[in-house]
């Protein structure tokens, strides 16, 4: 991928800025990586380790422009279905890429969390991924969230389980259950619901991502595969939001 005239990436941060409507949350699924191996002859892993570049790219001018949230499709549940060669090698990158930006997520004043069953992930790519939490907790600036191991209708499950067990336990009156109620009850509790989700490689479809929190989320779908996605083209998706009008169901007041 060519590499961005920072004069240019510079004055598309300016613009943004300038418009306003920053949007709170920006989800991603970073989708295409093995495509963009494929077209090159190279294997999928290829393609995986050219997406981490991508994402430190994204993270670093999403900071820049004082996003508050970004959440990153990572890993879902149904990934594990892949060849287990591909699964070992991305476990593997997550740790490695883990421990190594950890320096930079820092210095940059970000914050990583994780959303989906941890728990299931090997245990020392696990361990890796908690000591990262657990150091970077303090940090202000941009909240950076990891869907690991993820799955939107399995989320939704869990939390009907215990909102139905606490029913039962008489804690929870079935009348009183609302959207905020039951939101609370997800694994993203805490965090706003996106106001745009991207996602990449042209893909018409949401994969089990975050299905309750995107009720009302803006899509932005482009062609470009994951590992060539820029941080121009990222500003370009902020200023096609902050042209949008959200109605929520509503109408114009014009």
């Amino acid at each position: 991928m060519k590499k961005k005239p920072s004069a240019l990436i510079e004055d598309l941060k300016k613009q943004v800025l300038a418009r306003g409507k920053l949007p709170v949350h920006v989800a991603i699924i970073m989708d295409g990586n093995g495509r963009w191996a494929q077209k090159r002859g190279l294997p999928r892993t290829a393609g995986h380790r050219e997406g981490v570049k991508a994402v430190k790219r994204i993270v670093r001018v999403a900071g820049d422009i004082g996003l508050k949230y970004l959440t990153l499709f990572t890993f879902s549940t149904e990934n594990w279905k892949r060849p287990k060669s591909e699964v070992s090698a991305l476990m593997k990158l997550l740790g490695e890429t883990t421990k190594r930006e950890l320096s930079e997520l820092l210095q940059n004043n970000v914050r990583l969390i994780a959303t989906g069953n941890i728990e299931g992930l090997p245990d020392l790519r696990r361990e890796i991924l908690k000591d990262a939490i657990k150091t970077t907790t303090n940090n202000t600036g941009l909240v950076l969230n990891l869907a690991l191991n993820y799955s939107g209708r399995n989320e939704i499950i869990l939390a009907v389980r215990q909102i139905g067990r606490e029913i039962a336990e008489g804690k929870i009156d079935p009348a009183g259950i609302d959207d905020s109620l039951f939101a609370s009850y997800l694994q993203t509790n805490g965090l706003p619901e996106p106001d745009l989700l991207i996602r990449t490689s042209g893909e018409m479809r949401i994969s089990n991502f975050l299905l309750w929190q995107t009720a009302y989320t803006e899509l932005y779908v482009t062609n470009i595969l994951w590992p060539d996605f820029s941080e121009d083209d990222f500003l370009h998706a902020i200023l096609d939001f902050q042209s949008r009008e959200r109605r929520f169901g509503t109408i114009s007041p014009s």
